[in-house]
């Protein structure tokens, strides 16, 4: 795995035609948000998912994660398999209270 020197200046980010399609469907998160990210200094899939929330809706990167990774190795000029994955989590869903609680007050 590359450890990428912060001292790197890729440059300004320069538009593409693409950067506005939505990467991310979960929080609504474009390639070019994407892009600018890392020429910002967001030089790994944890920066990113932190800074732009990128991979934390309900999918939890499961959709948009490879893609993420993709556009990262494209500015960084390295393959995906030398950056390092996000730590996966199983998707959630909003539960309303009473479903775990439920059998704790209908026993009395």
């Amino acid at each position: 795995m590359a450890i990428f020197d912060r001292s790197l200046d890729l440059g300004p980010c320069v538009p593409r035609p693409d950067d506005d399609m939505i990467v991310c469907r979960c929080e609504e998160i474009t390639k070019g948000e994407i892009r600018r990210a890392i020429h910002e200094g967001m030089y790994t899939m944890t920066e990113l998912r932190r800074y732009l929330r990128a991979g934390m809706g309900l999918c939890q990167g499961n959709t948009c994660g490879r893609n993420v990774k993709s556009i990262l190795a494209a500015e960084l000029g390295c393959r995906p398999a030398q950056l390092e994955d996000c730590t996966a989590r199983g998707p959630a869903r909003p539960v309303v209270v009473d479903t775990y609680g439920k059998e704790v007050f209908d026993r009395d």
